[in-house]
């Protein structure tokens, strides 16, 4: 069943890429060249009400805490994180944003999703090299750490107990603010 399911979100999140424009390039070119800020409205806006009905589905008992992850900081992750942002910039894609036009027939997601599925095989090629030689994977703010508590006693915390959902909360809501008062555009052609 959480296969189907699986499937079925992947399916709904392509279609709402796809949607929304974020499988043309140049939809998101613009967006980094602040000219047409609709895809980052509507990102914005996502992150936001993401953030709100987690920590709602939290704060009333709706979701399971143990089903929350956090995810590890380290020092990898900002230079990746670098590295895929310029290549994000460079492309026009981002990895789910490539498969989706891969799947609605752009030939030049193709080299795309090639070029991601070859630099995963450098990475596990040179994993073990990396781990060991260099400071790529020490920790940063003690790892798996969460601004707020989210009741999964796995990792660490910042803020504890309510305030923390609902500082959340408010930073969901701050998102789709932002995603509401930001102009369509920064800067002309």
């Amino acid at each position: 069943m959480e296969l189907v399911l699986a499937i079925f979100l992947g399916l709904l999140f392509g279609f709402a890429l796809n949607r929304v424009g974020a499988t043309n390039p140049e939809n998101i070119i613009n967006m980094l060249r602040l000219n047409d800020l609709r895809l980052m409205k509507t990102i914005l806006f996502a992150i936001g009400i993401s953030s709100v009905l987690l920590f709602s589905g939290l704060a009333f008992g709706i979701i399971d805490p143990s089903h929350v992850s956090v995810k590890s900081a380290y020092v990898g992750v900002i230079v990746g994180g670098t590295i895929l942002g310029l290549g994000f910039a460079i492309a026009g894609y981002c990895p789910g944003t490539g498969l989706t036009a891969l799947s609605a027939g752009r030939k030049d997601a193709l080299f795309f999703v090639l070029g991601g599925f070859l630099g995963a095989f450098i990475y596990m090629l040179s994993y073990e090299w990396l781990n060991t030689h260099t400071f790529l994977f020490n920790d940063i703010a003690g790892g798996a750490t969460s601004l707020v508590e989210t009741g999964n006693e796995k990792y660490q915390y910042i803020l504890s107990g309510g305030l923390g959902k609902i500082i959340g909360l408010f930073i969901g809501a701050g998102f789709m603010v932002l995603a509401w008062i930001l102009p369509r555009q920064i800067l002309e052609n």
